[in-house]
């Protein structure tokens, strides 16, 4: 039997937020053990599921399932939380050793006290366990910000290919049976990475979209060179303040290190000719919600970009819903993160009357709390699932204790206790909502909700709101990252 161990973590730590991803945060969301492990994510489409996938196909592979947590995107993770975390991964490996092969599930852009490459030096605790020559496979999110340290330590790296990312499962199948490839003898895997000085706009990162789907078709063509084993376009985090911030593309081979390293540098002076392309902006808050007003029907859906959850946004932007009451626009439906006033809700009861100010706490970034006075129609423990189509292949939700509230002047509000995104329209039918009745959806996210809501939307509009996750890059006081670094610097050379 060819003996494989999986163990990791997943963050997307935004520096900019002022919330951080502590420990028990982590805890609330899940430490997975064992099979706990499987009975999450086996039937789901996330990257565990491809390793699950790839071990039931071959009989002679066993995959073993140790640790696992995951934390929706906030701030950096804080000391006490990483060092858990590490902790309790490389003891699992370590104690239950020895393997053939680890498989690691991680994100890419995890930010922590004191390590901020934290995926990278996990990498390196986990080379430095099992030895040089156990072969590490390392699955990553098409938003990771890419070290050298990462792509060193592993053997090969894969890297999800679309945003919104509806192909982990994928990605990581073919990770993981490569990796059996590598174990077996039948192939050398070498890597090359290349980092171009070049950050993309959030509103560019659409893989179906140009410019980034003829990067992809340029990308596929050189997959198809023979000794090319994969090749990922990683459109990198610009969220995070450390120095790998920004596109970077990694080349596999078999044993071809040369080829590995053109590869790379070919699909990067193709992203560095598209650099203005991939720098667009969004439409003005005013704008969207007049242009979503006059439509004849709906639904009209707008991302609210500043408060993208998916992207380490608190989810309590009140931004749209303020400019929607000064026009006079009603009938938005929208979800709020704010746990008191769900809790005033639950207190008062389905059908029962309530007068708050929702939203807008979290920070001075997102908002003002939004007074609203109206009537509580649903309430639950904000707990559902999705069996389509979902931004990183997730199935269970939980978005904590939820409320839905109609307000007096039109507006229907789904109030949540925990930070949540518009990654499944379960999130509004959990509430006894239907989305595709609503005249104006307010979408928390830039690309992770469109798998849930390009189907049903008469017109999507990005719009251009302040917050930790502006498509303005330029707003943010960095320190770390690359100087220079386009569009920050626009006479950056390549």
């Amino acid at each position: 039997m060819i003996r494989i161990a999986t163990a990791g973590f997943q963050h997307e730590s935004n520096t900019f937020s002022f919330v951080p991803a502590s420990l028990d945060k982590f805890m609330r969301s899940g430490f997975l053990t064992g099979d706990a492990i499987r009975q999450e994510y086996a039937t789901s489409q996330a990257t565990l599921a491809g390793f699950f996938a790839a071990a039931d196909e071959d009989p002679d592979v066993e995959l073993v399932p140790l640790f696992f947590t995951r934390l929706t995107p906030m701030g950096a993770i804080t000391e006490e939380a990483i060092t858990t975390i590490m902790d309790r991964a490389i003891a699992a490996i370590r104690d239950n050793g020895p393997w053939d092969a680890v498989l690691l599930p991680q994100h890419g852009a995890a930010v922590s006290v004191p390590f901020p490459d934290a995926d990278g030096e996990y990498v390196r605790r986990v080379r430095e366990v099992v030895g040089p020559d156990v072969p590490i496979g390392l699955a990553l999110d098409m938003h990771a910000n890419v070290s050298r340290q990462m792509v060193e330590n592993a053997d090969i790296t894969t890297v999800y290919q679309t945003t919104p990312h509806i192909d982990a499962y994928d990605q990581a199948l073919l990770l993981a049976r490569l990796v059996v490839r590598m174990v077996r003898g039948e192939i050398k895997p070498c890597s090359a990475l290349e980092m171009p000085p070049l950050s993309v706009n959030i509103l560019n990162h659409g893989t179906s979209d140009y410019p980034m789907a003829e990067l992809l078709r340029i990308a596929q063509e050189q997959r198809c060179r023979p000794g090319v084993l994969t090749l990922s376009l990683v459109e990198g985090y610009s969220y995070a303040d450390v120095a790998e911030t920004g596109m970077s593309f990694i080349a596999v081979t078999d044993n071809d290190p040369e080829l590995a390293a053109e590869v790379a540098r070919t699909l990067a002076r193709a992203a560095w000719n598209m650099r203005a392309a991939l720098n667009t902006g969004g439409t003005p808050i005013d704008v969207a919600l007049t242009r979503a007003a006059a439509a004849p029907a709906g639904p009209m859906v707008l991302f609210d970009v500043g408060d993208n959850v998916g992207g380490g946004s608190p989810g309590d932007s009140t931004l749209i819903l303020h400019a929607a009451r000064r026009l006079g626009i009603s009938g938005l439906v929208q979800a709020v993160g704010d746990g008191e006033a769900v809790q005033e809700c639950e207190r008062v009861g389905v059908g029962g009357r309530v007068s708050l100010a929702v939203g807008g706490k979290t920070d001075d970034r997102h908002g003002t709390p939004f007074p609203i006075a109206g009537t509580v129609t649903a309430l639950s423990d904000g707990r559902y699932e999705a069996t389509g189509p979902t931004h990183g292949g997730f199935r269970f939700y939980d978005d904590g204790p939820s409320a839905a509230v109609t307000t007096d002047d039109g507006h229907i509000l789904v109030l949540i206790t925990r930070p949540g995104g518009t990654a499944s329209l379960q999130q509004f039918r959990s509430l006894g909502i239907e989305p595709t009745a609503a005249k104006i959806l307010i979408a928390k996210g830039v690309q992770s909700p469109r798998p849930a809501v390009e189907p049903i939307a008469r017109e999507m509009i990005w719009v251009a709101t302040p917050g930790v996750t502006t498509a303005d890059i330029a707003t943010f006081a960095y320190r770390h990252r690359r100087v220079p670094l386009y569009p920050l610097e626009l006479d950056a050379q390549y």
